[in-house]
């Protein structure tokens, strides 16, 4: 079990840690509803270091990255953030990503830290025809989100760039928590507002202490992994391993906007023609009617109880206080207002599918 870099700070905050894609992960603190309410309300920070980060260099890098995913990645300039996909060969997904252009050639790619190795020789697979320089750096970089309504006001002190006025999907090379250089982003998957920062693992346990002395006057709290699922769940957000896979299309995954037939990419020609002849299953999101937690799992069945589907996410929402998931359906049943049955043990439990976000803040 890998640790992250800040792993003894978090054990001494009493932090709950639990092995997560090969790390040894902060899952909670205080507990996910205040937790969560916190990142609502105010602000906290997350230790993401787990993720991982490659960097792709050179006059190839744009050919590999054009290759690889399924965003246009030609559209980004430098300071910009762009959320993608990268297809497998079978019509499924290999992981979702971010994808930075810092330099005129040089691009950092954010993936899930489950996914590390497979992303890595997946890329490297294409690229073997194409020669761009791959330089992984998940070993060696730190991550934390601050995220809340209260992020920009409670760490502006820490910064000399305008926090406020970084705008969604940008991002700044700045200095921060006495750092000269590191990587301001104005990303997270909370739906709360805040942004991420990526420093060197000998950089983050100055920068910790320092976001937490910043916020102290606002309230700051750490958060954990749990509320992070609560909180990405509200927004309807993919969590790759449960709404996503190497099974499920992005198309089916609602992640058309991501998916640009522009250009040509890793079994471009299949998505495109599953496009044109139109899905028969799609991920949707759903409420429950009556009290119940739906898990990852449980079968979604249609009105008369007849199975048709599997829940892939659910939660209790703390925003909402009712049950709310996510899961695939055929077609048929993926329009907004439908009624289904969520089968939780023996009981057979009403649901209606919604659009999300489920949290309209």
């Amino acid at each position: 079990m890998k640790e992250i870099a800040l792993s003894a700070t978090h054990k001494a905050l009493g932090a709950k840690m639990v092995p997560f894609a090969g790390y040894n992960m902060p899952v909670s603190y205080e507990g996910v509803t205040v937790e969560h309410q916190t990142v609502r309300e105010g602000v906290g920070v997350f230790d993401v270091s787990h993720m991982g980060e490659f960097l792709i260099e050179g006059p190839k890098a744009l050919e590999l990255i054009q290759k690889v995913t399924s965003n246009d990645a030609s559209k980004l300039e430098e300071g910009r953030a762009q959320y993608s996909c990268l297809p497998n060969e079978t019509g499924g997904v290999v992981d979702d990503l971010i994808v930075y252009r810092v330099k005129p050639e040089t691009y950092l790619l954010v993936v899930n830290a489950s996914n590390i190795e497979k992303d890595w020789a997946h890329i490297a697979k294409y690229n073997e025809g194409i020669g761009a320089e791959m330089r992984n750096l998940s070993e060696a970089y730190s991550l934390l989100a601050i995220q809340g309504p209260k992020a920009s006001e409670a760490m502006q002190s820490l910064s000399s760039v305008d926090l406020a006025g970084i705008p969604f999907y940008h991002f700044v090379v700045g200095d921060f928590a006495e750092i000269p250089h590191v990587i301001i982003s104005a990303t997270g998957y909370t739906g709360s507002g805040g942004f991420e920062i990526y420093c060197k693992n000998d950089e983050v346990q100055q920068v910790w202490d320092k976001v937490l002395e910043a916020g102290a006057s606002y309230g700051i709290k750490p958060i954990g992994l749990a509320a992070r699922d609560t909180l990405r769940l509200e927004m309807g957000y993919c969590l790759y391993g449960n709404d996503i896979d190497d099974t499920t299309s992005p198309l089916e995954a609602g992640l058309g906007w991501i998916t640009k037939f522009t250009k040509d990419f890793v079994n471009s020609e299949n998505l495109k023609a599953q496009k044109e002849a139109g899905v028969m299953r799609k991920l949707v999101g759903f409420e429950l009617e009556g009290r119940g937690i739906p898990r990852q799992g449980y079968t979604i069945t249609d009105a008369g109880g007849t199975p048709i589907g599997s829940v892939t996410s659910g939660t209790m929402s703390p925003s909402l206080g009712k049950g709310i998931g996510m899961g695939y359906v055929p077609v048929s049943h993926a329009k907004p207002g439908t009624t289904i049955g969520i089968q939780i043990r023996k009981n057979n439990l009403q649901a209606t599918v919604v659009r999300p976000p489920f949290y309209k803040g």
